[in-house]
């Protein structure tokens, strides 16, 4: 949805003309209201409501995290097992 609008805004801009539709977007202060009006967002739609689903959102989340923080020893792991495969190790 907000590609859209980007698009929309930018589809009849000429090409020298997008850095300076971009930049005022990439400061230290839009970044932070932006941060701040998706929590608001955020909490508007699912904890004023009373909603279960932040809970699943920590819980998703927690799960993704701690693959991602383990699959590098995992991907490690793997690549001994198959070093030691073609080797002939047991």
């Amino acid at each position: 949805m907000a590609m859209r609008k980007v698009y929309s805004e930018i589809k009849g801009m000429k090409l020298k003309e997008v850095p300076g539709y971009f930049k005022p977007m990439l400061s230290m202060g839009y970044l932070k209201k932006s941060v701040q009006r998706g929590l608001d967002n955020y909490h508007a739609k699912y904890i004023e409501t009373d909603s279960i689903e932040p809970l699943y959102h920590v819980c998703f989340g927690g799960m993704i995290f701690s693959y991602l923080v383990a699959l590098p020893n995992e991907r490690r792991h793997l690549e001994l097992k198959k070093h030691a495969e073609e080797h002939g190790h047991h």
